[in-house]
């Protein structure tokens, strides 16, 4: 049996040749990979956002494969656009690779990020990037969208009597990051042990489906607010009402049958916005702004006393054995 091909045995030139050949071509491009730089045609103000996945504080390797990798390094970037009410266009990613990372791993990055794409929003592609040596293993994106005429919906708009409503998940990622520390740590997750809820939790952890075409929605349905929920409807929802001047008023019966995880949980990618008229299709309310008060977050009225919603620095354990590349 051959040796499988690492990094290290290639040029860049021969690494960037196959990353090239698994990309897909974005809707906007004008000139993509193969230039200095991408050239895109935009019809409105262009939006863009930047995140890095590194090997230990954010992903282990035991339990993000190739494939994951690059899915969740496309949609956690694909999110952010989606909150400011804008279209994806185009991504730049940039990988550090240490140089005994497989040819196939790499390989396996693109097709995730090329599929994430096409899955979660049609006609968006990766257009460039860069490539590099690093003992750590890192996948840098940055990503651009198109408002398309239309202004940026920012996490300052909402007004009180506005109705507090998200899109997607909650608290579904952080019980799939529960189960994985639970009963995979140090080994690579083994989904056939798992029942639908779990299994369907970690999937959410490791290969996140935000609702993106809804960003778009909501902006046209009049949303005075939104952003991503990446670190918990807690903080993110904080976040959203001290920007805001105001305060969220959240109602615990509609978080869900989880409602602790649902407060506290990251990483679902999730839609919050506010409306002050009708909530756009695919949002469920969940609160209500009220006027600025002693405190920007209530539950049921009362100020929130509980954990502050996800830190990586507190949530996130990087330690543990590696066990080896998989594609």
């Amino acid at each position: 049996m051959s040796t499988p091909q690492v990094v290290g045995d290639l040029s860049e030139r021969e690494i960037l040749s196959r990353i090239a050949a698994r990309t897909g071509t974005a809707r906007a491009t004008m000139i993509g990979v193969g230039d200095d730089a991408a050239v895109l045609a935009v019809s409105g103000a262009v939006v863009a956002t930047t995140d890095t996945l590194i090997e230990g504080p954010d992903f282990r390797r035991e339990w993000s494969d190739g494939y994951s990798l690059g899915w969740k390094a496309a949609a956690v970037n694909l999110a952010d656009i989606a909150a400011m009410g804008a279209r994806p266009t185009a991504l730049l990613v940039a990988l550090a690779l240490p140089n005994d990372t497989p040819i196939a791993y790499v390989e396996r990055i693109t097709d995730g990020l090329r599929e994430a794409c096409e899955q979660l929003a049609p006609g968006c592609a990766v257009v460039g990037g860069d490539l590099t040596q690093s003992p750590v293993l890192t996948v840098a994106v940055t990503a651009l969208g198109d408002t398309e005429g239309s202004d940026a919906v920012l996490r300052s708009g909402a007004r009180p009597g506005d109705t507090v409503a998200i899109a997607g998940d909650m608290g579904v990622a952080a019980r799939g990051l529960d189960v994985l520390f639970a009963r995979f740590d140090g080994c690579a997750p083994r989904l056939d042990e798992l029942d639908a809820a779990d299994r369907r939790a970690v999937e959410q952890q490791l290969r996140p489906t935000p609702p993106l075409a809804l960003g778009v929605r909501a902006a046209r349905a009049g949303a005075t607010a939104m952003m991503d929920v990446s670190d918990g409807l807690v903080l993110d929802a904080t976040r959203m009402a001290t920007a805001s001047g105001v305060a969220i008023d959240l109602v615990r019966a509609s978080l869900g049958d989880d409602p602790e995880r649902a407060l506290r949980g990251g990483e679902d990618h999730a839609l919050l916005a506010t409306f002050t008229g009708e909530v756009a299709d695919g949002f469920r309310a969940i609160g209500r702004v009220r006027e600025a008060g002693d405190a920007p977050l209530l539950v049921g009225g009362a100020a929130y006393a509980g954990p502050a919603g996800w830190d990586p620095y507190r949530d996130w354990r990087a330690s543990g054995p590696a066990v080896g590349w998989t594609a």
